[in-house]
């Protein structure tokens, strides 16, 4: 897994590196900038004769580019370097390096109005060094005029660390930012590059190994991490030669209600295409004949209903009798939100022994009476989106989005189970306080049933032998990685939850075969 750091943490290894280890910072830099400067040869090719224009802030983000400066014309490229402030300004192993670029009679010129903006027509590439991770406050004044211009050139932007104007945390804008077309960050991945729209500024990002002791990224720092295929390998159970059905999972789904069959049978049909070899599916009884005709290789179980359609409070009891046969539960696809159905959620939450995957109205239900999740019998893995999110702890949803990790970690910490929260990208929050944020997935996946089909992996691999963490932090993965397949098949528009779920096999496949 790849660590994803702060700004703060980010600057704790720095402090580190430099104090702890001895590592002079100018060595740092120039490491960093000869990472950027071999990312600027991949976006440019041809070095030589390139015109780049580079663009330095008076901290150490501009002592990076001056490195590339140093390097890009060695190669022969037509390097400019403007500076946004007076070389007066310039302090530290930043100075030491601009001493250099001076003295090798590099073109400097200084920005100290909007008229010394120059004009970028004739520019192959433009290099952002201006702001990087140290950023406090909106982007105001001639340093807001100049990334204006920066994004408004027709030249890729490289830039160095993050984007100028971007939080590096949260990957908010402050006011204005520069829209890159490739970032390398230095070190480890921050975590402002992998949510919106941080995301969009950064374009490719690529990690810079600045020569950074290994051990500095110890569990003791890094509390979030990027999830990679061969984390997933690792994780994924396997067959044994003899197996027959009952050793390979078996997972009940209590799901669906009027109108909303296709939300239990996609859970339950995942459940077996993540590997199970079982998967029962309870439903209200008057549901069973569409259930029967629509999912031939789920066993469906009727069980007794409030009014027609809906699971009533007596089928509480049907489905204990069940569990003893099952590794697995899921409850909520499509359940339905009627008074006795919410009361039989209430009940399999509470005294449900199995590990339990809770979805949809599942969640919907538990939003009424959350405080069950600090009395409840056996492990939980909970997978709202932001909106089920807010109902079940009162935040607002846009305090949510703005703050997915920390809200994700806050929640999973205080009702010590597992929390998926569902977006772009998913994160997986455990009790212990570790984040982990999926690497896989894209926007053709925003359709209706997609949800269902990650609750089927989750169960699915859970009823495997998986822990809820690994079942949860897994089945994020390859449910993502399904999309992409279905995707580069079928294109984003028009994507349906069932090409998702019919392309879980193949993303396990291709899992399974991944090697670092």
């Amino acid at each position: 897994m790849r660590p994803v750091l702060t700004a703060r943490q980010m600057a704790e290894c720095d402090r580190r590196a430099i104090q702890e280890y001895g590592i002079p910072g100018v060595v740092l830099m120039e490491n960093a900038g000869r990472g950027v400067a071999e990312l600027a040869g991949e976006l440019l090719g041809n070095v030589a004769e390139k015109q780049v224009a580079i663009f330095c802030g008076k901290g150490n983000n501009g002592g990076d580019g001056y490195v590339v400066a140093r390097h890009l014309a060695n190669r022969g490229a037509r390097v400019r370097l403007f500076l946004v402030g007076k070389r007066s300004e310039v302090r530290g192993d930043a100075a030491t390096n601009l001493c250099i670029v001076e003295k090798m009679g590099l073109d400097l010129q200084e920005i100290a109005t909007s008229e010394h903006i120059p004009d970028l027509r004739s520019t192959d590439l433009v290099v952002d060094a201006l702001l990087g991770t140290g950023l406090q406050g909106r982007v105001l004044g001639l340093l807001a005029e100049v990334i204006e211009v920066l994004s408004g050139s027709h030249a890729p932007i490289l830039a160095i660390d993050v984007p100028s104007g971007l939080d590096a945390d949260s990957g908010s804008t402050l006011g204005v930012a520069s829209r890159a077309t490739a970032t390398g960050t230095m070190g480890a991945l921050k975590r402002g590059l992998l949510f919106a729209p941080g995301r969009e500024h950064a374009g490719t990002v690529k990690v810079i190994d600045i020569g950074m002791p290994k051990d500095l990224f110890t569990d003791e720092l890094v509390n979030t991490w990027q999830v990679e295929a061969e984390d997933v390998r690792q994780m994924l159970p396997r067959r044994a030669p003899n197996a027959y059905k009952n050793q390979c999972g078996v997972a009940l789904v209590v799901a669906g209600s009027t109108g909303m069959t296709g939300a239990a049978v996609l859970s339950a049909e995942t459940v077996l295409r993540a590997g199970a070899g079982l998967a029962y599916l309870a439903i209200p009884e008057s549901l069973n004949a569409i259930i029967e005709e629509k999912a031939t290789e789920v066993i469906s179980k009727p069980m007794a209903e409030v009014t027609p359609g809906h699971l009533g409070r007596a089928a509480v009891e049907q489905i204990e009798a069940l569990l003893r046969q099952v590794d697995a539960v899921a409850i909520g696809p499509g359940l339905g939100t009627e008074g006795e159905t919410v009361e039989a959620v209430w009940a399999m939450v509470a005294s449900c022994p199995r590990p339990l995957v809770v979805d949809a109205d599942g969640l919907n239900a538990l939003a009424k009476k959350p405080e069950l999740l600090l009395r409840k019998t056996g492990r939980v893995v909970l997978t709202p989106h932001p909106g089920e999110l807010a109902r079940l702890t009162g935040q607002a949803r846009d305090a949510i989005v703005a703050n997915p990790v920390d809200t994700a970690r806050e929640w999973a910490g205080r009702w010590g189970e597992v929390l998926v929260l569902k977006g772009a990208p998913t994160v997986v929050a455990t009790p212990e306080g570790k984040v982990f944020i999926n690497s896989t997935g894209n926007a053709g996946m925003a359709t209706g049933g997609s949800g269902d089909v990650l609750t089927g992996l989750i169960t699915g691999l859970l009823a495997q032998g998986l822990s809820p963490e690994q079942a949860a932090v897994a089945g994020v993965y390859l449910h993502g990685l399904a999309g992409d397949l279905a995707r580069d098949e079928l294109g984003e528009r028009g994507m349906l939850a069932g090409d998702i779920m019919r392309q879980v096999p193949a993303a396990l496949r291709r899992t399974e075969d991944a090697r670092t």
